[in-house]
C-alpha cells in the first residue's frame, strides 16, 4: 500500500476531549455517552423480550390441547396482540438498531460520539415510556385485534386501543430521531480518509436502516393518528358506511411495516458481514455488492407493501406488479448470501459462538426467505395467508434472522462493551438449545399451515378432527419453545458470570480489523485520543492495519484464548 499516495495523511486531527460526567445519574441513568445508551437499550430490550416471550409461552400452553381451556379466548387474543407488538417495537428495534447501532457505529467510523448526544438520550428514554403506556392497557382492557390493529375490529375496543396507538407513536418518534441522528453522524463525523467505500459493512447497514427510519415511520404515525381519532372521536376514516375505507389503513400501515422488517434485518446483515470475515480470516467477498445491496433493499422495501394485502381486497391489476417487485427484492438479499458463502469458502474457519450464530443465520434466514417466495405468489398467498404457514415464515425471518444475528453480534461485541469474554462453553450450549428450539417450534408450523390450521385461533378442535397429527405437532412445538427460553436464560447466566469472573478480553480478542477494536475494551469515554486516519478498507487480513494515529494499539492479540487464531504471519501492526 502506497501511503504517500494518500493526501489525507496531512489532515490535522482534532484532539479536543470533553471531560467524563461525574455522579451515578449522569454516568448511568441520563447518560449522553453512546456506549452507555447502547447498554441501556440492551437491558431494556432484554427485559421486554422476557415479557413478550412469556406471552408466547402462555399461548403455547393454551394450544397444548385442541379445546384450548388454559385461558379465555379473549385473553388469548390479547396475548398474541401484545406478544407481536412488544417483540416488533420494543424488542427487535431497540436491541438490533438501538443497542448494536449505538455501541458499534460511532466507534467504527472513528467518531467520539453520535452527532446529537442529547437527542440520543431522548430517543432511548422514549422506549420505556412507550412500554409503560402499552402495558397500562392491561388495566383498562388490552388490545386484542392483533399487532396490526386492523379496523373495523380495532374500532370496537375500549381504551386499550387508543393507548396502543399512543405507545407505538412514541416508538415511532424514537425511531425517527435515531434515524436522523445516525444519518448525520455517518455523513458528517467519519474519520479522515473513511470514504463511503471504506466504511465497515455494519455502518453501511446502519445507514440504510436510518434511511428507512426517517421516511417510513411518518406513514406509520399518520396511520396510527388516524386510527386514534377514529377510536376516540369517531372520525369516519375507516367506516365504509360514512365514506371511509378499511383498506386505507392497511395501505398506510404496511407502507411502514414492511420496510420495518428491514429496520432490524439490515443491521443483522451488517453483523453477519463483520463476523464472517473475522472468523474465516478472509477478505469479505463482494464488498461493494454487499454495501450497495443494503441501499437497494432499503429502497425496494418501500415498493412491496401490498403483498401483505392480497386477500384484503386490493384490485387484481395491482396484485401482479406487487408480486413481481416482491420477487425482485430477493435479488439483493441473494447477493449478500452468495457473498457470505464465498467469504467462508476456503477460509480458516474458527467455530466460535458468534461464528456459529452467523453461519446458522445464513441457513435459517435463507429458509425463511424461500418460504417468502411462495407467499409472494398471489394464488399461494390467498390459500396460506391466514394459516400457520405465515407464522412459520415470519418467525424464521425474525427469530431465525434478526434474533440469531443479534446473538452473533452480542457475543462478538460483548468484549468491547465490558472488557470481558463470555464463556464459550455456555455460549455454545446456548446456541444449540436455541437452534433446536427454533427449529422444533417453527418448522412444523409449515406443514400445519399447509394442511389448513388457521393462525390466531385459541382452539383447533375442528382442525384436529380432520388432521389428527395436529395435536402431536402442537405439543412438540410447545415443548420446543421452552428450549429457546432455556437458551435465553443461559445467555443471562453467561452475562452475569462473565462480568464477574470472565477472562479479560484485551483490546482485540478476535484479531479483527475495524476501528472499534483499535482502542481499549471497554472503550474510554472519549473513544479515541486522536481521531484516526483511514487509508483503506478494513477486511484484508494479509495486509498491515490501514490506519494512522492509533497510539493505543500495541498488540492486536493481547489475550490468546481458544477463541482466537494464531497471529497472522503477515503481522497486524502499523
Amino acid at each position: 500500500m502506497d501511503v504517500a499516495a494518500h493526501p489525507i495523511e496531512q489532515h490535522e486531527a482534532h484532539d479536543h476531549i470533553h471531560p467524563a460526567p461525574e455522579g451515578f445519574i449522569a454516568k448511568y441513568v441520563f447518560s449522553i455517552d453512546h456506549k452507555v445508551i447502547a447498554i441501556q437499550y440492551f437491558v431494556t430490550g432484554l427485559l421486554f423480550m422476557l415479557i413478550a416471550g412469556s406471552f408466547a409461552e402462555l399461548m403455547r400452553i393454551q394450544l397444548w390441547n385442541p379445546k384450548g381451556t388454559f385461558m379465555e379466548y379473549h385473553t388469548f387474543n390479547q396475548m398474541f396482540t401484545m406478544h407481536g407488538t412488544v417483540m416488533v417495537w420494543l424488542v427487535l428495534i431497540p436491541l438490533v438498531t438501538g443497542s448494536l447501532g449505538n455501541l458499534v457505529m460511532p466507534l467504527q467510523i472513528g467518531a467520539r460520539d453520535v452527532a446529537f448526544p442529547w437527542l440520543n438520550m431522548l430517543s432511548f428514554w422514549l422506549i420505556p415510556v412507550s412500554g409503560l403506556i402499552l402495558f397500562s392497557t392491561f388495566f383498562v382492557g388490552a388490545p386484542s385485534s392483533g399487532w396490526t390493529e386492523y379496523p373495523p375490529i380495532s374500532l370496537e375496543q375500549g381504551p386499550g386501543g387508543p393507548l396502543w396507538c399512543l405507545a407505538i407513536i412514541v416508538v415511532g418518534i424514537s425511531s425517527t430521531l435515531t434515524g436522523l441522528n445516525f444519518m448525520v453522524t455517518i455523513f458528517k463525523m467519519r474519520a479522515p480518509g473513511m470514504t463511503w467505500t471504506r466504511m465497515p459493512l455494519f455502518t453501511w447497514a446502519t445507514f440504510a436502516t436510518a434511511l428507512i427510519n426517517m421516511f417510513a415511520t411518518v406513514a406509520l404515525s399518520a396511520a396510527l393518528l388516524a386510527l386514534f381519532f377514529a377510536q376516540v372521536y369517531n372520525v369516519p376514516f375507516f367506516d365504509p358506511a360514512r365514506g371511509g375505507s378499511v383498506i386505507l389503513y392497511q395501505h398506510m400501515f404496511w407502507f411502514y411495516s414492511h420496510p420495518a422488517v428491514y429496520i432490524f434485518i439490515l443491521p443483522a446483515f451488517g453483523v453477519i458481514s463483520e463476523v464472517l470475515p473475522t472468523f474465516a480470516r478472509k477478505t469479505i467477498f463482494g464488498y461493494k455488492m454487499i454495501a450497495f445491496s443494503s441501499l437497494a433493499i432499503a429502497i425496494l422495501g418501500f415498493a412491496v407493501w401490498a403483498h401483505h394485502m392480497f386477500p384484503g381486497g386490493i384490485a387484481p391489476w395491482l396484485q401482479i406488479p406487487f408480486m413481481i417487485i416482491t420477487y425482485l427484492i430477493g435479488i439483493p438479499t441473494g447477493i449478500k448470501i452468495f457473498s457470505w458463502m464465498a467469504t467462508i469458502w476456503g477460509g480458516r474457519i474458527q467455530f466460535t459462538t458468534p461464528m456459529l450464530y452467523a453461519m446458522a443465520f445464513i441457513g435459517t434466514f435463507s429458509f425463511g426467505g424461500i418460504t417468502g417466495v411462495y407467499l409472494a405468489c398471489v394464488p399461494v398467498d390467498l390459500h396460506e395467508h391466514g394459516s400457520y404457514f405465515v407464522v412459520a415464515h415470519f418467525h424464521y425471518v425474525v427469530a431465525g434472522g434478526a434474533v440469531t444475528a443479534f446473538f452473533a453480534g452480542f457475543y462478538y461485541w460483548f468484549p468491547k462493551a465490558t472488557g470481558r469474554l463470555l464463556s464459550e462453553k455456555m455460549g455454545k450450549v446456548g446456541f444449540w438449545l436455541f437452534m433446536a428450539g427454533l427449529t422444533g417450534t417453527f418448522l412444523p408450523m409449515h406443514w400445519l399451515g399447509l394442511e389448513g390450521m388457521p393462525r390466531r385461533y385459541a382452539s383447533y378442535e375442528t382442525f384436529a378432527k380432520a388432521f389428527p397429527d395436529a395435536v402431536f405437532w402442537n405439543r412438540f412445538e410447545s415443548v420446543s419453545s421452552f428450549l429457546m427460553v432455556a437458551a435465553i436464560a443461559l445467555v443471562a447466566v453467561n452475562i452475569i458470570y462473565s462480568i464477574r469472573s470472565g477472562r479479560r478480553a484485551g483490546n482485540n480478542p478476535w484479531g479483527a480489523r475495524t476501528l472499534e477494536w483499535m482502542i481499549s475494551s471497554p472503550a474510554p469515554y472519549y473513544n479515541f485520543k486522536k481521531i484516526p486516519i483511514v487509508l483503506d478498507r478494513p477486511y484484508d487480513f494479509t495486509q498491515p492495519l490501514p490506519y494512522r494515529n492509533l497510539d493505543e494499539v500495541t498488540d492486536p492479540y493481547p489475550v490468546p484464548s481458544e477463541a482466537v487464531l494464531p497471529r497472522n504471519a503477515a503481522g497486524m501492526g502499523v
